[in-house]
């Protein structure tokens, strides 16, 4: 199963909205057989095993991350008739699928057919893997991982704006590689006007070269204040970008973007602003899994207030800002008392570069 999950994650970044999901045929102690899936549309991974694997699947044992699939409302044939028909005699199931078309029906049909199931077998890590896959599955939503480069003092940005670069060229490079992996990047109008970021992601030593596959860049702009030079603006061939706004903006404006290749939707206005539950609705429909949230710290207030931020990454390089005109990771109002801190859950330390990196679970 070990094999089956490092197989699994070679399609992170590629599958969605599909799992991502390792497979492996052993017969008689030896591999015959494994595959993973790699994009929607092409071979689950079962199916790639299987057939590597050929007659040397009868009688054999199919070690796979998840429930094999038996519905027909997606781009692909089901998988529980091809694992019957192969002959394999067991299969071991690392954890079901939270998705009500196959959930326990796979397994049961599997049953039926005579083949002997076992299921739950590193079912932890086969969750961990698809997080974003299962929360959008039960709550239409993508999950939301919050990342932000900050100073031991929990600052992001200096009093007059300036905050590149606080962190390392390694923390930078593996955010880089974590645009990759996540279907969307999310910032507030305000973050592209101080910072004018490009939100994609990069390459190479300098992070010159634009990586294989890009995020959507998402940027939440209520009245269409967004520049039309900006980065996430531009070279819309390359990563495109989509602007969340409400009917507060003026038709001008709207007219000015949609003429450069930028998507507009327009959501229902709270308090002025863009609804963000309404935006991650919108996100689910549109099958984004995992978004990324990389605004500034009225933006991360407004979607930690929102209940919308599902894990937090904070970079920290080893530096100290100070004073009180600094701007924290994290704006809006404070609680009044302690007790109404957000805490964290299965906290994880480690160290990239110079930097420290604390993450964990909302």
């Amino acid at each position: 199963m070990t094999l089956a999950l490092c197989l699994a994650a070679k399609g992170q970044g590629t599958t969605s909205p599909n799992p991502m999901v390792g497979a492996v045929v052993v017969k008689q102690g030896r591999i015959v057989g494994q595959g993973f899936h790699l994009r929607p549309g092409q071979p689950h991974a079962e199916i790639l095993a299987l057939r590597q694997a050929g007659t040397r699947a009868r009688g054999a044992t199919l070690y796979v991350t998840l429930e094999p699939c038996c519905h027909l409302k997606k781009r692909t044939p089901p998988c529980v008739p091809d694992v019957i028909q192969s002959g394999v005699r067991r299969v071991v199931i690392a954890m079901g699928d939270p998705n009500s078309l196959v959930k326990g029906r796979g397994v049961a049909q599997l049953r039926r057919a005579g083949l002997s199931v076992t299921i739950g077998v590193a079912r932890r890590e086969a969750e961990a893997l698809n997080k974003a896959y299962s929360h959008w599955i039960k709550t239409k939503r993508p999950y939301v991982t919050l990342k932000a480069g900050m100073t031991l003092d929990g600052q992001i940005a200096t009093a007059s704006g300036e905050s590149q670069w606080i962190t390392s060229q390694q923390s930078r490079q593996e955010v880089h590689q974590l645009r990759g992996q996540v279907d969307a990047v999310l910032v507030g109008v305000g973050t592209v006007l101080s910072d004018n970021p490009s939100l994609t992601a990069r390459t190479g030593p300098h992070f010159k070269k634009l990586a294989s596959r890009q995020p959507l860049r998402i940027v939440v702009d209520s009245k269409l204040r967004i520049p039309l030079n900006t980065q996430v603006m531009t070279r819309q061939d390359q990563a495109k970008t989509l602007v969340a706004t409400t009917q507060l903006a003026p038709a001008a404006r709207r007219q000015a973007l949609q003429k450069k290749g930028i998507e507009i939707i327009s959501l229902p206005a709270a308090r002025g602003r863009v609804s963000l539950p309404a935006l991650l609705k919108e996100l689910g429909r549109r099958g984004i899994t995992s978004l990324l949230l990389e605004g500034g710290s009225e933006m991360n207030a407004a979607m930690l207030t929102a209940k919308l931020v599902n894990h937090v990454r904070l970079y920290m390089a080893p530096a100290l800002l100070g004073g009180r005109n600094a701007k924290g990771v994290i704006g809006g109002k404070s609680p009044a008392r302690l007790g109404q801190a957000l805490k964290l859950h299965h906290v994880r330390t480690r160290s990239v570069g110079g930097d420290v990196v604390v993450e964990g679970d909302v």
